[in-house]
């Protein structure tokens, strides 16, 4: 049975990802423990808020070096995600680094309300690292569903993209760092094969 640790960052979805966690069959706690975290199979960093504050949470429980210095696979969902990033144009705060680019806010315009709620449509790009294996048994037309003002461009760390105004990160990878816009606990079928090919992945 995979052994996941969920990082007790503050975030507000962590019942639901943890029950997501508990109907894959895997085994999950909450904790801010470094040694505890990096003792874990898998990593998953959650979060719902505020850029800035969640980073000085991180920073008062010690885990910002303990999440940098990971080795095994870590998923970090909607803000976790954004935190893996360099910084973030919200708060004006410098996130942990582990995926190149800057966290800025959606643009609002016509037919564009921010924050972007809602289900939107999943584009595959060119897979790289283990991104294939993140991604497998996705379809074109699948959809995930997203609540966020704030997104990541889309880079060479960019696995899967959606569109609301502009395009931006849906899903993002670079070595064992791998992070999901969307709330695959939220997102039905294509979430829960989301998170399902996490703890599927090679350590």
């Amino acid at each position: 049975m995979t052994w996941v640790v969920v990082v007790d960052s503050g975030g507000g979805n962590v019942g639901s990802v943890r029950y997501a966690l508990e109907r894959l069959g895997a085994r999950s706690i909450l904790s801010a423990d470094p040694a505890t975290i990096a003792s874990a199979d898998r990593v998953i960093l959650p979060g719902v808020g505020a850029a800035a504050p969640a980073m000085a949470r991180l920073r008062e429980r010690g885990l910002v070096d303990a999440i940098r210095r990971l080795q095994q696979p870590l998923l970090g969902i909607c803000l976790g995600m954004q935190l893996l990033y360099e910084s973030s144009e919200e708060g004006e705060v410098e996130c942990l680094g582990l995926l190149a680019g800057r966290i800025t806010r959606l643009p609002s315009g016509p037919g564009v309300r921010v924050p972007h709620m809602g289900w939107n449509l999943l584009q595959k790009r060119a897979p790289r690292d283990r991104g294939d294996a993140l991604l497998a048994g996705l379809g074109e037309r699948d959809q995930a569903y997203f609540v966020h003002s704030y997104a990541a461009p889309v880079t060479q760390d960019t696995l899967a993209s959606a569109r609301y105004g502009v395009d931006f990160t849906a899903v993002a990878g670079r070595g064992n760092c791998y992070g999901a816009q969307f709330h695959p606990e939220r997102s039905a079928a294509v979430g829960s094969r989301l998170l399902a090919n996490f703890l599927a992945l090679e350590a």
